[in-house]
């Protein structure tokens, strides 16, 4: 499985990022908003684990783009230190399939991965 993971913070993005290369996964990293609309612009992933806290947009603006794009069936984990039940609410109606809030633990951020990948079916 093949998914991109959008996070500005270079320590979150290295320790998700080995994690799951280690659990099997291929894992492309970016830290900005622009760059993750062009990484989806090129590739075909199969999930996409997103902050919403971005140096160069709101993390809502990647996702309202996904939703609205070819890739719109993409399962999206958000992963975020946004922890008010107001802003879980906000990113689940916007089309997260799931949301995750900093600090986590690595097995449940993967388990919350495959549930959601597994749920995109085949």
């Amino acid at each position: 499985m093949r998914v991109l993971l959008v996070d500005y913070h270079p320590a979150m993005r290295k320790m998700v990022a080995d994690h799951l290369a280690r659990r099997g996964f291929a894992v492309d990293v970016v830290a900005r908003a622009r760059e993750a609309h062009a990484a989806l612009a090129g590739v075909a992933y199969d999930g996409l684990l997103l902050d919403l806290d971005l140096p160069d947009a709101d993390g809502m603006t990647v996702l309202s783009a996904v939703r609205a794009g070819a890739a719109g069936n993409l399962p999206v984990l958000l992963v975020t230190a946004r922890d008010s039940l107001e802003d879980r609410v906000r990113g689940l109606d916007a089309g997260a399939d799931d949301y995750i809030v900093k600090p986590f633990d690595l097995p449940e951020l993967e388990a919350r991965l495959r549930a959601v990948l597994r749920r995109s079916g085949p």
